[in-house]
């Protein structure tokens, strides 16, 4: 069920009906055949992977918490293989398939690879970060392991972030789950202010900016350097419109049950350095990354060449975490490489970016711009020949006319995009909505309605991490 369809707009305000209509003790049941229906939508027998891993992890924490030393590390070790094979399993067979075929040639040997057709599951990365960080939690003694299964099972499937995130905690939406909300204007109020924003941000904003990109990649060779600048930033802005849009309509959704979820974004093209600006991209994937794979490694508590090989295999990992291709791979060394040259320079000249001017902060957020979107591009191509082209179009094809044209739609929706950014910068919409006089908090309510109904794009286009 996709949040810009019909069906969620009638699905979600029938759960928030019965949620307070029924009795506390039987919430939970509600929020399960919820998620269960929600995530069924997409497609229904994929819903066992999902109930197999809440059953592996539920039982491995329970019985982490029942012994101790090696056996209780072996039911770790237990829950994360199980996670962890998975995952490959349904996102890289067919990548570990290409790549055996590859070596073999290599070789000058034939291999036959398997022939499975395996169709990843809708956000099972999603699923399997979420469900191991309680296993790893309860194994390192900070969170108690959860008796009841419905719970559990809730906080993996909890329908709001369960396909694109964000990446939750137990401590903060286990307990979310387990306390008795009741209706509070302030979580209607700010649950639609966020919605309506998501939606907007999604539908009027991304999928107005998604044809001009891949009218580009489709074959950018016959486009123009200046086509090729205009689509590489649409893309940055189409990418973070999207994701963010998702995360904004999930924080909406979940506040409309009471229920508090973390934040996701925080206007990351405002970034003066690459490392700042993954602790405002994806935050949840960031902070899931920093605490159970760069603290597990040594974190910064080691020397500096370690502390590097550190970094970089944080960005490679997350790199492969986000797809099974070695465009992938290479999007996320050249963020671990740009974040340690940005390191090594700072400690050698002693540079801090929060003591500069106003000037050379705004150069400095130009500067990460630029090459988190000349990064994107291996993200957005599906393969290096596809990345060649489009530098190819950026460098060479300097005569060669336009024939993308954003139009004034869309310029004028890229400007709202930044301008809400910058408006939004040190606080949330639900927030800053919530304190403008009532005339003008109603006036952007309208122009976001009428955003939503008269300026949407022509075709609707699912949410890019999705596909994660």
């Amino acid at each position: 069920m996709l949040f810009n369809s019909l069906h969620f707009i009638l699905f979600l305000p029938v759960v928030v009906l019965l949620y307070y209509i029924l009795a506390p003790r039987f919430r939970w049941i509600l929020i399960f055949v919820a998620s269960c229906y929600f995530y069924m939508a997409f497609v229904p027998k994929y819903i066992l992977i999902l109930f197999l891993i809440i059953v592996i992890d539920y039982l491995s924490a329970l019985w982490m918490e029942k012994y101790q030393g090696r056996i209780k590390k072996a039911f770790l070790v237990f829950s994360l293989l199980s996670n962890v094979l998975l995952l490959a399993f349904f996102k890289y067979f067919h990548f570990i398939n290409d790549n055996l075929v590859d070596l073999f040639a290599l070789a000058g040997k034939e291999f036959h690879p398997f022939q499975l057709n395996v169709i990843l599951p809708i956000g099972l990365s999603f699923h399997t970060f979420q469900s191991m960080s309680y296993t790893i939690e309860v194994y390192r003694g900070t969170q108690k392991a959860e008796r009841h299964l419905g719970y559990f099972a809730n906080y993996v499937l909890f329908f709001p972030q369960m396909v694109a995130g964000p990446i939750e905690r137990y401590s903060t939406l286990g307990n979310e789950l387990r306390t008795e909300h009741t209706p509070a204007y302030s979580n209607f109020s700010d649950g639609f202010r966020l919605l309506l924003f998501g939606l907007f941000i999604k539908m009027t904003v991304a999928d107005n900016l998604a044809p001009l990109v891949n009218a580009f990649y489709e074959n950018p060779l016959k486009h123009s350097a200046l086509d090729a600048c205009i689509a590489l930033v649409c893309f940055s802005l189409q990418i973070y419109a999207d994701f963010y849009g998702y995360s904004t309509i999930a924080l909406g959704s979940a506040k409309l049950l009471g229920i508090n979820i973390m934040d996701n974004f925080k206007t990351p093209y405002l970034s003066k350095s690459i490392s700042e600006f993954w602790t405002r991209w994806h935050i949840s994937l960031s902070t899931w990354f920093r605490d159970y794979v760069y603290i597990s490694l040594g974190g910064n508590k080691v020397k500096m060449a370690r502390w590097s090989l550190n970094i970089m295999i944080v960005f490679l990992v997350s790199g492969l975490w986000h797809g099974a291709s070695w465009t992938f791979v290479c999007w996320g060394f050249l963020h671990g490489l740009f974040r340690l040259l940005e390191q090594w320079v700072n400690r050698l000249t002693g540079f801090k970016a929060d003591n500069q001017s106003g000037l050379i902060k705004g150069i400095l957020i130009i500067k990460t711009f630029i090459l988190t979107t000349l990064i994107w591009v291996f993200f957005r191509a599906e393969s290096f020949d596809k990345v060649k082209q489009v530098f190819t179009a950026l460098c060479q094809n300097i005569h060669l006319p336009s024939l993308l044209n954003p139009g004034y739609l869309v310029t004028v929706l890229v400007a709202v995009l930044l301008i809400s950014d910058v408006w939004l910068k040190n606080n949330r919409v639900d927030t800053v909505l919530g304190t403008l006089p009532f005339a003008i908090r109603w006036s952007v309510y309208a122009v976001l309605l009428f955003g939503l109904m008269a300026l949407s794009g022509t075709q609707k286009f699912s949410f890019i991490y999705f596909q994660f």
